[in-house]
């Protein structure tokens, strides 16, 4: 039996994941996406194209963006997408994405920057990556080391996890 291997399009959106922190404002601002260097630092030899739709923390995302990120995952030829997005609205944007037919979309960020050294943020990106190859069609969100149907979690911000719901 042969496993075929997919192409994956990874759509970033901004968030915690691609946070860079400025020491002369002791703020974070939303940089350029990492996602592409964690992929290669990792070695995926599956092919992937990496595209910025947005750069801006979730709690600025409005209907306007979800628009935008929905019509993104829509118009790309993969039938496997990612989307990276930051995680306080990581499931009003899944919510949004479950009208689109035919894609295996996989939401997934990270708790602290992916330039931090003790970040989820590499470990996040890696299990999105094989979770969208294996999956069946439809919306799903990949966070500590869990697999969620979109609609059936919920972030936990006190203790910084997502749990079912």
């Amino acid at each position: 039996m042969s496993v075929e291997t997919l192409a994956v399009a990874v759509l970033t959106t901004g968030g915690t994941i691609d946070k860079v922190y400025f020491d002369a404002t002791s703020e974070f601002s939303v940089g350029a996406s990492v996602v592409d260097d964690l992929l290669k630092a990792a070695h995926v030899d599956a092919p992937y194209r990496v595209v910025e739709v947005l750069r801006k923390d979730s709690l600025e995302i409005d209907d306007e963006d979800r628009a935008r990120i929905a019509t993104a995952v829509a118009a790309c030829a993969e039938r496997c997408v990612i989307v990276t997005h930051g995680t306080d609205t990581m499931t009003t944007t899944g919510a949004w994405l479950t009208a689109i037919e035919g894609k295996t979309i996989v939401l997934t960020g990270a708790l602290s920057p992916a330039r931090f050294a003790k970040s989820d943020a590499t470990f996040n990106v890696g299990m999105a990556f094989a979770a969208v190859q294996t999956l069946a069609v439809g919306v799903y969100i990949v966070m500590n080391g869990q697999v969620f149907e979109s609609g059936q979690v919920q972030k936990d911000s006190q203790n910084n996890v997502f749990v079912r719901c």
